[in-house]
C-alpha cells in the first residue's frame, strides 16, 4: 500500500509539472539593482516620516500645567538599508538614527505663563519593515503585508524662552510623553506608505493592457515571486492576444527561460513563445494584409510584371493592357519565430496575387502565388519598450497553378525581393519600431541594454535609471496622469 501511494504521489508531480504553464516573460532584479533602489527608498521614507502629524497633548505635573502642540518633523538623519528577505520580499532597515523635532508649549507654573519653542531630538531610533510581495487576484505584483517594528532609545528636549532653564527639569517627563507618541506613529506612517502609496506604484505595472487597435498583451504574474537573497524573480504570463477574440490565444508550447547571471541590475527574458503569440495575434487581427498598386506600386516592378504577363493579358483580353497592375499580400498562416544562439528569425508564408485594375470594373487575376519568406529579426529596447527590426534575408515564390508557371517566375524573385526590401519592410519596421511596453512601472527604464540569444529565448540585461522619484510618480498616478514616455 505505501509502494501505491508513493507511486500515485509521484504521478501526481508529474502531471502538475507537466501541466505548469511556462512564462512567456521572466524578471529577475538583482541585489544590484536594489542597490539603485536604496538612495530612492530612503528618500521616500524620509518624505513619508516627515509628514508624520502628532496630537496636542495636554496634562499636568505637580503645579505645573502644560500644552504641547504644532508637532514637526524638522530634520531626519537616517542610517537605512535595503535589502531581499529570502522567501518573503523585501527588507528596510534603519539603525541607530536620529529625527529632530520641533513643538510649540504653552505651560502656567503658578500666576507665571510662559510659552515657547521645543527643539527635541529622538536619538537611537530602529525601524525594522518588511514588505511582503504576492501575487494578487488579477495577476499583479503588490504587497500584501507589512511586518514593522519602531525604537526608540532616548529622547533629548532643548528649551528656549523666558523659563527655559527654569523647568529644564521636567524635560524628561515631557520627552517621556513625546517619544511614546512619536514611536506609535512611526509604523502606521510606514504600513500606509507600502499597502497605499507603493501597491499604486505597482499598479503603473501594465498587467493586461491593449498595445494598439490589433491586440493586447498579458503579463500577469504565473506564481508568487520567487525572492533569494540576491535576486526577485517574477514569472509572467508574457502573451499577446487579440482584442476582438480575447479568448483565442496560442498555446504556449516553448521552453521556460533560464535566467542565470546576476551582473546587472535587471534582466528581462523572453521565449519564442512572447513573440509567436504576438504574430499569431495579429494574424488572427486581420493586419498581415497588403495591396501594392497606383502610386505605392514602383515602376520599375510594375514594368517587370507587364512583361511577365503580357502574354497572359493578350490572351484575357487585349483591352486590359492600358490598365494598372496591382500585387496583393496576404499571410496564409501565423508567422513563426525561431531564436538559437546565433540569432533570431520569422518564417512567413504569404499567397500572392497579380491582378489588373479596369476601372468600374471587377479586378481580373492574372497569376497566384505562393511566397516563402525568412526574415532576420534584431531586438532590442529603448526605454522600457521593445522594439523588433525585420530584415528580409530569404525569398521564394511558387506558382499555386503549375510547375511551368514556376519556371517563368525565376526572373520576378530577385525584382520581388528588391521591392519587398525596399517597400513593404519599411513599413512594417515602422510599426514595430513602436515597441511594446515590459512590466515595469512608470518613471524607470532600461539604460546601457544587452541582448543575448540563447536556444529558444532571449535575454536583455540592463541597468535601471529612474527618470522621476517615487512620489511624483505616485502622486501623478493619484492625479490620474500617464507616463508620456511608455
Amino acid at each position: 500500500m505505501g509502494l501505491l501511494q508513493v507511486s500515485v504521489i509521484f504521478l501526481l508531480s508529474l502531471i502538475t509539472m507537466t501541466l505548469a504553464e511556462p512564462p512567456g516573460c521572466k524578471i529577475r532584479i538583482t541585489d544590484r539593482g536594489l542597490e539603485m533602489l536604496k538612495a530612492e527608498t530612503k528618500r521616500f521614507v524620509e518624505e513619508e516620516l516627515s509628514n508624520i502629524t502628532m496630537p496636542e497633548m495636554r496634562g499636568e505635573e505637580g503645579r505645573f500645567q502644560y500644552t504641547i502642540k504644532d508637532v514637526k518633523i524638522t530634520e531626519l538623519n537616517l542610517t537605512s538599508d535595503l535589502r531581499f528577505q529570502p522567501d518573503v520580499g523585501l527588507l528596510f532597515e534603519v539603525q541607530n538614527s536620529s529625527i529632530t523635532l520641533n513643538f510649540q508649549r504653552r505651560i502656567l507654573y503658578w500666576l507665571f505663563y510662559d510659552e515657547g519653542a521645543i527643539n527635541a531630538s529622538a536619538e537611537g531610533v530602529d525601524i525594522f519593515t518588511v514588505l511582503h510581495l504576492s501575487k494578487d487576484k488579477e495577476g499583479r505584483l503588490k504587497i500584501s503585508n507589512v511586518s514593522c517594528n519602531a525604537s526608540i532609545a532616548k529622547m533629548r528636549a532643548r528649551f528656549s524662552g523666558t523659563l527655559g532653564r527654569v523647568y529644564d527639569f521636567i524635560g524628561a517627563f515631557l520627552t517621556t510623553g513625546m517619544r511614546f507618541v512619536l514611536n506609535k506613529q512611526i509604523c502606521p506612517a510606514l504600513n500606509h506608505a507600502a499597502l497605499v502609496l507603493v501597491n499604486q506604484l505597482l499598479e503603473t505595472i501594465p498587467v493586461r493592457a491593449e498595445v494598439d487597435s490589433y491586440v493586447g498583451i498579458d503579463y500577469s504574474l504565473l506564481n508568487d515571486p520567487v525572492v533569494t537573497e540576491t535576486s526577485l524573480d517574477m514569472d509572467f504570463r508574457g502573451m499577446f492576444y487579440d482584442l476582438k477574440n480575447e479568448n483565442e490565444t496560442l498555446v504556449n508550447y516553448a521552453v521556460n527561460p533560464i535566467v542565470r547571471e546576476y551582473d546587472r541590475m535587471i534582466y528581462l527574458a523572453l521565449s519564442e513563445f512572447f513573440f509567436d503569440s504576438g504574430l499569431f495575434s495579429y494574424f488572427k487581427g486581420g493586419l498581415f494584409q497588403m495591396q501594392i498598386a497606383n502610386e505605392r506600386m514602383p515602376k520599375d516592378l510594375e514594368m517587370l510584371l507587364r512583361t511577365t504577363y503580357l502574354g497572359t493579358i493578350m490572351m484575357l483580353n487585349p483591352a486590359l493592357i492600358e490598365h494598372p497592375l496591382s500585387l496583393e499580400l496576404e499571410v496564409t498562416s501565423p508567422p513563426r519565430s525561431t531564436i538559437k544562439t546565433s540569432g533570431a528569425s520569422v518564417a512567413v508564408n504569404c499567397n500572392l496575387k497579380v491582378l489588373v485594375l479596369p476601372p468600374g470594373k471587377p479586378a481580373v487575376q492574372l497569376s497566384s502565388m505562393t511566397m516563402v519568406g525568412k526574415f532576420n529579426a534584431k531586438v532590442s529596447m529603448k526605454g522600457k519598450r521593445l522594439a523588433i527590426h525585420l530584415d528580409l534575408r530569404r525569398f521564394k515564390i511558387f506558382s499555386n497553378q503549375s510547375a511551368l508557371e514556376s519556371l517563368a517566375l525565376i526572373p520576378l524573385q530577385g525584382p520581388l525581393k528588391t521591392m519587398l526590401q525596399i517597400s513593404v519592410v519599411p513599413l512594417i519596421n515602422n510599426y514595430t519600431k513602436r515597441g511594446v511596453q515590459i512590466p515595469l512601472p512608470d518613471g524607470i527604464d532600461f539604460i546601457e541594454e544587452v541582448v543575448e540569444y540563447h536556444n529558444g529565448y532571449i535575454i536583455v540585461g540592463a541597468n535601471l535609471h529612474f527618470r522621476t522619484g517615487l512620489r511624483e510618480i505616485i502622486e501623478r498616478k493619484l492625479s490620474g496622469e500617464t507616463d508620456n514616455s511608455i
